[in-house]
């Protein structure tokens, strides 16, 4: 990581398609089935995440260290149709060692959709990997517990 500072800002721009409405968040689950065609949630904060990579990227050595998302505090205060550009605008707030904290407000055409905090955290791939397979080893073979 390097001059890694407070200062950092980045605007990020996406347009919404249909497959990241509510509907294609779970295909499985009927009740998201029924609702309505809008930026699923889960989507959103998947395109502040991706906003977030991008505005650190250049100052970390990619792919070596990377950011994992660890913290979201955000509303989604408006529906987005799909057709519709968002405009995330990140500001970091802090950097407190490898922990990444940004300031997030999020707009499509006409309203505020989001605004809120999220944190990442600075990893190393292969030392996360690691940490996962060991986890999966002491999980165990497939069993009921969660």
């Amino acid at each position: 990581m390097r001059d890694l500072n407070r200062d950092l800002e980045y605007r990020f721009t996406y347009t919404v398609p249909e497959d990241r409405t509510v509907p294609y968040l779970l295909p499985e689950s009927s009740e998201f089935q029924a609702m309505p065609r809008v930026l699923a949630s889960g989507f959103m904060i998947g395109i502040i995440e991706w906003a977030c990579i991008k505005a650190v990227n250049p100052y970390l050595d990619w792919p070596k260290e990377q950011t994992v998302g660890i913290g979201f505090n955000l509303t989604h205060s408006a529906a987005t149709p799909p057709g519709m550009t968002v405009t995330i605008n990140v500001k970091l707030l802090k950097v407190e060692g490898r922990k990444l904290t940004f300031q997030i407000e999020a707009f499509d055409e006409v309203d505020t959709i989001s605004e809120g905090i999220h944190e990442r955290f600075i990893i190393y791939p292969d030392k996360f990997a690691a940490k996962m397979e060991q986890k999966l080893l002491k999980k165990g073979p497939a069993s009921a517990k969660p």
